[in-house]
């Protein structure tokens, strides 16, 4: 993984705006409708291609793929993995949410969400098609050939989210079906780093769990889950080195009040045990973006690399380029230039068809970021001592 040697380096948590029509597409795959699946493959392909040479002309160093296959961060394992079935309701609502059920009813009637009922477990995890995650990491791996950005990154759900997100109807204990996870998550992790990309794994499961399917614990209950969630990871990682992979903590791409959130004061010690070398974490939008002063007083470890969300994604305010330099600028007082990147809260399509940020303002966001980061560099590396590049 590069480091921030120079100068800051930019990147962002993953997936990007889909055009409209492999929206369709990809809706229409995952709620088990007539496609037609060559047209998907190509869309995919094409997609991919403009979506990693945008983010380059943009001045994005550490570039995805958009998650252009993907209708989201974790249904897509339904392709992937043998297990999965018949939907089951989700038994869980945010704690914020239902603090404010006016609000809350006003969602659901203006949404148009992915289908509300996820697939869940009905029998034994296992890898049941290596042809999707292939042709992935091709269509991936050609257009960073032709757009040459400084590294290529691709993200993979975490054991815990899937557990959170895709219900268990099958093993006897919730500790089962996340062991179960990690072992057919494997396979997925070190094909990624044999590809040539960084892994990201997606680990909401770590910070937004605990105002979701956890809300009726303590915390000391949750931190219990959370521990448990971080041994996964570091079992189902045990062959990849910690420089080939970061993880991204999230608190949920939503707009809403955010008051039941859990403050990283209270689980970064967790965060800080997986193995994964660099940290993505919420430190843009209002509930997050004073936690930068709790981890000052943290006891980080030495080859942690922190990647602050500079950037809010759940509102279509574009943050000027000053601000992300002030923000990143915070976090290299704290633990150096070269063990800070610019990144983002979450991802600008968490959900195909729910784009939280309208998708042009999505690449103004990344270009401010780009700036700001330009701007942090110049204050961090004065003239005369940056290298070009």
């Amino acid at each position: 993984m590069k480091h921030s040697t120079d100068r800051i380096l930019t990147t962002h948590v993953g997936s990007l705006p889909r055009p409209d029509d492999l929206i369709e597409l990809l809706m229409a795959q995952d709620q088990g409708e007539a496609y037609d699946a060559a047209r998907l493959a190509a869309r995919v392909r094409e997609s991919v291609a403009k979506v990693v040479a945008k983010q380059v002309e943009a001045g994005i160093d550490v570039v995805s793929d958009g998650e252009m296959g993907k209708v989201s961060y974790v249904n897509y394992l339904k392709h992937r993995l043998a297990g999965f079935g018949e939907p089951a309701p989700l038994e869980w609502t945010p704690a914020d949410l239902l603090a404010h059920p006016g609000f809350l009813a006003s969602r659901r009637a203006g949404s148009n969400p992915v289908r509300r009922d996820p697939p869940a477990c009905r029998g034994p995890i296992k890898v049941k098609d290596r042809a999707p995650l292939e042709a992935d990491l091709a269509n991936f791996r050609a257009a960073v050939e032709r757009a040459k950005p400084v590294e290529a990154f691709v993200p993979a759900a975490s054991p815990g989210v899937v557990v959170i997100f895709m219900p268990n109807r099958f093993y006897p204990t919730e500790d089962a079906y996340v062991a179960a996870l990690a072992e057919a998550m494997q396979e997925e992790y070190e094909a990624i780093v044999r590809a040539g990309f960084v892994l990201q794994i997606d680990c909401p499961d770590l910070a937004m769990s605990r105002h979701l399917a956890y809300q009726g614990l303590s915390l000391a209950e949750f931190r219990r889950i959370a521990a448990r969630n971080v041994e996964a990871i570091n079992h189902a990682t045990r062959n990849i080195g910690p420089s080939a992979m970061r993880m991204h903590l999230c608190w949920g791409n939503y707009a809403g009040p955010h008051t039941h959130d859990v403050p990283i004061k209270e689980v970064a010690d967790l965060v800080w045990k997986a193995r994964p070398q660099a940290v993505l974490f919420e430190a843009a939008n209002p509930r997050h973006a004073h936690e930068w002063e709790d981890l000052k007083s943290a006891r980080i470890p030495d080859d942690k690399i922190l990647v602050p969300g500079v950037i809010d994604t759940n509102t279509n305010h574009v943050e000027h380029p000053q601000l992300v330099a002030q923000r990143l600028s915070a976090f290299a007082d704290i633990v150096g230039r070269e063990r800070v990147m610019a990144g983002t809260d979450c991802g600008f399509g968490t959900f195909a068809r729910l784009p939280p940020i309208y998708p042009s303002i999505a690449w103004e966001k990344l270009k401010s970021l780009a700036e700001g980061a330009r701007m942090a560099s110049e204050r961090l590396w004065p003239a005369g001592r940056r290298r070009a590049g």
